[in-house]
């Protein structure tokens, strides 16, 4: 199964769920990254952080399909 085939097969239910969360806290993450106002070092990089696990668990849970017959 090609990685554009395996992207565009159905995804299970929990993984939409982990996807929808991973989304929302890369969204909060980016919000905090961009704060016109000075944030403390440590709030800015935990959000860096959160940032890039939220787009990782997003990408990771689009992959995931419901069947594993088509190997």
């Amino acid at each position: 199964m090609t990685l554009a085939q395996r992207w565009k097969a159905p995804t299970p239910k929990f993984w939409k769920r982990v996807q929808k969360v991973a989304i929302t806290l890369g969204a909060v993450a980016g919000v905090i990254l961009t704060a016109p106002v000075s944030l403390p070092a440590a709030v800015v990089t935990a959000a860096g952080y959160v940032a890039t696990a939220g787009t990782v668990a997003a990408t990771l849970s689009q992959l995931t399909i419901k069947d594993n017959e088509q190997r």
